[in-house]
């Protein structure tokens, strides 16, 4: 049940429209868009009720959906990254000058995870692009851990598409990527 329930490419043109989607990660629904559209961005923040401020998490599949945002890594660097996909570790990395503070918020870092969850995967593999990944809640509130949660607090502002969330209990492990010093566990 880990396929995308809904055809790929209406997905892919949904997100590419501005549209905002609810789906399946690692420990429960991320709610997501175009991490390049400004305003799906906005809508998103505005949605949860999060401050600007605080940045983002971006999921990918692969390292080059994210090289775009971040200072350059060596091989060595890249293949560490993806080597910790299994871990679901999100990294604080160092940015472009270019990018969007819509993105990194007040930080001069951007919040990166490349996801193993299956379905989460596929999904930035079929829109050929990272995607914004924040817990599909209000600001404060416990994450949605299924689709029908994540329709009643969404409605129709929100895709929600069907799948298995993962089975860590807690989100993502936070670490710095310069030092690896742990934000949040």
């Amino acid at each position: 049940m880990n396929r995308l329930s809904a055809p790929i490419r209406s997905i892919a043109a949904h997100l590419k429209r501005g549209g905002l989607i609810a789906y399946p990660t690692e420990s429960c629904y991320g709610l997501g868009c175009d991490p390049d559209n400004r305003q799906a961005v906005l809508r998103v923040l505005k949605l949860k009720r999060r401050p600007q401020r605080k940045g983002l998490i971006l999921i990918a599949a692969h390292y080059r959906q994210v090289a775009h945002y971040l200072q350059p890594l060596t091989l060595t660097e890249q293949a560490k990254l993806q080597n910790l996909v299994e871990q679901a570790v999100t990294y604080l990395m160092p940015t472009r000058p270019s990018t969007p503070r819509w993105l990194r918020g007040e930080h001069n870092t951007l919040a990166i995870r490349i996801t193993a969850h299956p379905f989460a995967r596929q999904l930035c593999r079929s829109a050929g692009s990272a995607l914004v990944s924040t817990s599909a809640n209000l600001s404060g509130q416990r994450p949605a851990k299924t689709f029908g949660e994540c329709q009643r607090i969404f409605g129709k502002e929100v895709r929600v598409l069907r799948g298995i969330v993962g089975k860590r209990k807690q989100p993502s492990t936070i670490r710095t990527w310069l030092d690896g010093k742990i934000i949040r566990r």
